[in-house]
Formats: structure tokens, sequence, C-alpha cells
């Protein structure tokens, strides 16, 4: 699990830094088999707002960085992106106020090269300044970030 405490670090950067070490991890681990590698790939982004900053958050989440998601989507390289939040509170060292949960096509797609995702950023957003510095707002107002790549356990045998 990788935290991001800073909300001036690129956290899009080292959570992709930090998902691929642990896919290349994962890779290796599995010994090459290519089924394995194959099947979907799954990440959860868990993001802590500071307090009265959540409603900020989401809007700007919708505005600059689903539109990526959903091109990505689109592209195929992800199959699914899905956000749940607590119904109830819970206490303040464990509080998380949006998780996303994003199913990508395979460990590949989910370590693709930087390059791909920043030319669909410039294509939807013509606008990089506007655009650079509402993502520096996003992250700014997070008391924490952290990313969790997930795999199912098989509760039968």
């Amino acid at each position: 699990m990788k935290t991001h405490q800073s909300p001036r670090s690129s956290s899009r950067s080292a959570a992709f830094a930090m998902a691929t070490a642990v896919g290349l991890v994962s890779a290796a681990a599995l010994g090459g088999d290519e089924a394995k590698l194959a099947r979907p790939f799954a990440a959860e982004y868990y993001y802590k707002a500071k307090w009265g900053a959540a409603d900020e958050f989401l809007a700007l989440f919708r505005k600059n960085h689903y539109p990526v998601l959903k091109k990505r989507i689109e592209k195929g390289d992800l199959l699914s992106v899905t956000m749940i939040k607590p119904r109830y509170h819970g206490t303040e060292d464990g509080r998380w106020d949006y998780k996303v949960t994003i199913v990508f096509k395979d460990v590949q797609a989910a370590h693709a090269p930087a390059e791909e995702e920043e030319a669909i950023k410039a294509q939807l957003f013509p606008d990089q300044k506007t655009f650079k510095a509402e993502e520096r707002r996003r992250f700014e107002i997070l008391d924490a970030h952290w990313d969790v790549p997930i795999e199912e356990v098989k509760l039968d045998p």
C-alpha cells in the first residue's frame, strides 16, 4: 500500500509508479504465466479530503479525471470504474471519503506508458493551464491518498 501525504506531490505519477512496481513484482511472481497476466487487474484508490472539501474534490474528479478514465474504457484499457463513499462516519484515523475501483483489462493495461494517458488529457482538455491547475487543486485538498492493487481470494477449494 502506498500513501501519498503531500498534496503538492504528483500523486497520479506516484500512484502509477507504485502500481507499476507492484505489477512487475506480481508478473515475476506469476512466472510469466500468460493466462494469469491476461486476466483483469484491479486497484482501489482511496481519497481522504480535508474537512469540508469532499464535495469540491468530487466535482474536480468528475470534471477532470473521470473523462480520462471513460476514454480509457472506450479504448479498451479499462473494463470498469466505480466510486463509492461510506454511508456512515468512522474514526478519523480510518476515515476516507471516496474509494474508486478501477478494473484494467490486464496487467499491461494497468502499466501503460504515461504518454498514452497524457495524450488523452491533451485531447480532452485543450486548456492545459486550467486543467493542470484544477488537478493540482484536486490533490491540494486531500489529507491523504493511497492505492491498493487487489486480487480476489477464492474461498472454495
